[in-house]
């Protein structure tokens, strides 16, 4: 799912080419992704862009007269640019919005329909789908601490909760702890005030590289390698590849349709964390620490 970097780079695209353009038609091609009735959404063709928000992880169109048009990615949608003479994206296009210089298609791959689109009318309407999270780039410390310590949970469940913290979900939130040397298990209210101060320096630090990452990658043009798993990652997606630090395997606990990713030694004191279907598989087996494992030739995704 894009998070703060990737929403980030893809509103600086859509400001530098909507702000001031009239959206002259809007094509709904799957009529699952428009989840509200009224206004029609065809009340926005003939009005002007005036604004691009962020909020949360949703891409906020402002347009002439305080209409919004609402924008959730989810995990599979995209958005392209296409120039006037240029073809538009076709098979999986879910809406294409139409302006004098070019083309915005939304796309989503697979078969599941999660991506929406809401049209509000007035300012009113759009803070209701404001889930309240700070942001970790215009916050103080003190109030990083405070969201943090609201509730008790773990680190990963706490950075990626749209109540407590805005636009971080979980591949960054498996760099974050990663940079930050905290395990991602650990309860919230549990961390010192100096480890506190660390993870807020790391959710600065690994968004403000991530998104200079892809405002350079992108060069001025569209974004169109969005992504949550790239290369340069240090634990995101590399699972039984070694950390960059230390050079231990990657581990994960996979739960649901999502995963938790850490370096055993950077992260949790050369605890291996248990992973629900392994480690109930294993049993007694499981083994309880980095050394362990690797001494048994135990080590989860490593051969």
């Amino acid at each position: 799912m894009p998070e703060f970097p990737d929403i980030t780079v893809y509103i600086e695209a859509l400001e530098a080419r909507l702000i001031g353009r009239e959206l002259q038609k809007i094509r709904i091609t799957d009529l699952f992704v428009l989840r509200t009735a009224l206004p029609p959404i065809s009340s926005l063709e003939g009005r002007r862009v005036t604004q691009m928000r962020r909020l949360g992880k949703r891409i906020v169109f402002g347009f002439e007269g305080d209409r919004w048009l609402v924008l959730h990615l989810m995990i599979a949608g995209r958005l392209h640019w296409a120039e006037p003479d240029a073809k538009a994206k076709g098979r999986s296009a879910l809406a294409a919005l139409t302006f004098p210089n070019g083309t915005l298609t939304l796309t989503e791959a697979g078969t599941k329909r999660r991506a929406s689109l809401h049209v509000l009318d007035g300012e009113a309407a759009l803070r209701a789908y404001d889930r309240g999270g700070m942001d970790v780039m215009e916050g103080t410390p003190a109030a990083f601490a405070e969201a943090l310590r609201r509730e008790n949970h773990t680190l990963k469940r706490t950075l990626t909760d749209p109540r407590l913290f805005s636009g971080i979900g979980n591949a960054y939130s498996d760099e974050i702890l990663h940079a930050a040397g905290l395990s991602p298990v650990t309860m919230a209210r549990k961390l010192s005030d100096s480890e506190v101060e660390r993870l807020h320096t790391a959710c600065r630090d690994v968004l403000r590289l991530w998104t200079d990452r892809l405002r350079a990658e992108a060069r001025g043009g569209f974004p169109e390698k969005v992504t949550a798993f790239r290369p340069e990652m240090a634990v995101h997606g590399k699972f039984g590849q070694p950390c960059p630090i230390c050079g231990t395997h990657v581990q994960r606990i996979v739960y649901a349709a999502n995963e938790v990713n850490y370096c055993p030694r950077c992260q949790t004191g050369g605890r291996l964390l248990a992973d629900r279907s392994l480690s109930r598989l294993l049993k007694s087996d499981w083994p309880k620490t980095i050394e362990e494992a690797e001494s048994e030739g135990k080590l989860p995704g490593v051969r």
